[in-house]
Parts: C-alpha cells; structure tokens; sequence
C-alpha cells in the first residue's frame, strides 16, 4: 500500500516546499487514511493488521509534521542536509536576544502580577513575531535557498512556540 521509506511530502503527492496548500493536505491525509486505518483491517490476520497500524501511524506523523509550520520547516531543512542545531547553535542576533529578555521579563512579572491582560497581550506580539517568522521561512526556503538563514529562523520558531506554551500555561494557572 504506502512505502514507509517515502518522504512525507509524497506520501501526499505535494511539492517538497514550505508553501503548501493546507486543505490539499488534509484531503490526501484523509485518504490514506481511509485507506489504511486499522479499523479496515481488524478481520485479517495479525500481520495486516501491524502493517495498517505501522502505515496509519506514518501518515498521522507525516501529517502532523506538515501541518505545523516549525515542523515543516525543520523536516526540509533534514531533507535538505541541514541540521537546525536546536540543543547545540543557540547563536542568535542581538536584538533577538534583547527581544526574547524582554519577553521573558514581560511574562515573570504578568505571572507576578496574575494580569490576565498582560498575558493575553503578550500572547498577541509573540503571535504576531510567530507569523513574521513563519512568513521568513517561507522566503528563505522557497525563495532565497538560505538554508542557514531559514535554520536560525527555525531555532527562533522553536523558541516562540516554547514561549507560547509557558503563556499559555500561565493563563490556565490564572483560570484554576
């Protein structure tokens, strides 16, 4: 049915770019899945049945990974040769250290202060530098070909998306 060894962008016959159309990818991750959900193959013997698991359980990676944009652009860095160097390259320019000391300095004393509107606020610029982000990658990779440019703009996705978490986990705090 599916070879495991494929990359994830033909496993659902797109284009290996960042730039992809989204509702495209969810009709062919739907698809194979109703091709290989285990539920199909729950009357056959022991080694389909591992099989469908092992295929569905590709496809929903494969799916999971395209439809975040860090994760879309990290797997083609990988597919390009490109290691992002998340736990090892922390360089990052100036400004987005005094950006990312900012933000942190923000979120202590909003966690301080319990200020809900404080969080919700910085959960709106981190957004907004998250799309920002997103909309660089996107040039770097499709565009430009900067594979080290788009590998420090990943390293910073990774840092927002850490940074939304905390804030989010934050406002849940302030709901309980």
């Amino acid at each position: 049915m599916l070879d495991l060894k494929q990359d994830f962008f033909t496993l659902f016959g797109l284009e290996p770019v960042f730039a992809i159309d989204m509702e495209r990818l969810e009709q062919a991750y739907l698809d194979i899945q109703g091709k290989v959900h285990p539920d199909r193959f729950a009357h056959l013997p022991d080694v389909e049945k591992r099989l469908s698991m092992q295929w569905a359980t590709h496809a929903n990676e494969a799916f999971r990974t395209l439809k975040s944009p860090l994760s879309r652009g990290h797997y083609l860095l990988e597919m390009r040769g490109v290691d992002p160097a998340f736990d090892t390259n922390t360089a990052m320019s100036a400004e987005f250290l005094m950006e990312q000391m900012e933000w942190r300095e923000a979120l202590g004393e909003a966690q301080d202060a319990a200020d809900e509107d404080a969080l919700e606020d910085l959960a709106r610029r981190i957004r907004h530098s998250s799309k920002t982000l997103v909309d660089e990658l996107g040039r770097q990779l499709d565009v430009a070909g900067d594979l080290e440019g788009a590998a420090d703009t990943v390293r910073r996705m990774k840092f927002l998306e850490k940074l939304q978490h905390e804030i989010n986990d934050a406002l849940t705090a302030l709901e309980s």
